[in-house]
């Protein structure tokens, strides 16, 4: 598998989960063992561009597949623009979620742009538009992530500044 950016071979258990894969062979801890029953999105990361929960899958499930992780996420030593916003809007506070939290936000973000809909998209017969990204919006697509620090109205500042939403 590719694992941000770089090729990895791994030999596993066939019971192993793709978290436990990247946590314990590969030494990446930023996606988090919280729930390990995929109810607190601490785990989440990206597979193929798309965001999932690396305690609910198997790493023999992945042979092949680029996956990223939050140490994945930086570019050339810069910090992605969520993690920056993140950090202004003091969108942590014990910090144990927010690896899951910015992971879920940035494939979120893209799932807008692609015109993907939501539960709480008002109209799912006019095409979505990452303008369309309200507060709202952003509340319903981060709802799988769970923040026992109850940050949320900080994590959806820095979301919604991120793409443009002030």
């Amino acid at each position: 598998m590719m694992v941000n950016g770089s090729p990895r071979t791994l030999k596993v258990e066939p019971r192993t989960t793709l978290l436990d894969a990247l946590r314990n062979e590969l030494g990446l801890t930023g996606p988090k063992k919280s729930c390990d029953r995929g109810e607190c999105g601490a785990c989440t990361v990206h597979v193929e561009g798309r965001r999932i929960l690396s305690c609910m899958t198997l790493a023999a499930m992945h042979d092949g597949h680029r996956i990223t992780t939050i140490e994945g996420l930086e570019s050339d030593g810069d910090l992605h623009p969520l993690q920056e916003m993140f950090i202004e809007h003091d969108g942590f506070q014990c910090g144990f979620c927010t690896s899951g939290q910015i992971m879920s936000a940035a494939a979120m973000i893209e799932e807008a742009k692609a015109g993907w809909p939501s539960a709480a998209t008002v109209d799912v017969t006019e095409p979505f538009t990452i303008a369309d990204l309200s507060k709202a919006e952003i509340r319903e697509r981060m709802s799988g992530n769970l923040c026992r620090c109850s940050c949320y109205p900080n994590i959806v500042a820095a979301i919604a500044e991120v793409v443009g939403r002030r």
